[in-house]
């Protein structure tokens, strides 16, 4: 699935992000794990996004997949990230993911929290 596939009931991984992943888990050397985005209180601004490799199913997993990579999203995390773009950018001035939410009221200068 394409992110031009993808409605914005859930996280939208790129293309470019989908690659980075996969990169990183073929590095892991696991095809068994499914990337975890969630929201978690603190941070500079009241929510911070977590992005991590994990093999759990939980409960109310919000579950999509983007060019064979499975994107996972817990049930109390899915309101507060439906519509948010998950990218990969490399430049010379950074490197690394981004989250472009829709549902961020505001967010800190370091861009890692969000209310």
């Amino acid at each position: 699935m394409s992110v031009q596939d993808q409605t914005t009931t859930g996280v939208v991984l790129t293309p470019v992000a989908a690659g980075k992943v996969k990169t990183l888990l073929e590095q892991e050397g696991r095809d068994d794990l499914s990337l975890r985005v969630a929201v978690q209180p603190g941070g500079c601004s009241g929510l911070r996004y977590q992005l991590f490799f994990d093999e759990r199913s939980l409960d109310g997993d919000v579950i999509a997949e983007f060019d064979g990579v499975h994107v996972v999203t817990d049930r109390m995390s899915a309101p507060y990230l439906s519509g948010a773009v998950v990218d990969f950018v490399d430049t010379i001035e950074k490197q690394g993911f981004t989250i472009d939410n829709p549902n961020a009221s505001g967010s800190c200068a370091c861009g890692d929290s969000f209310h």
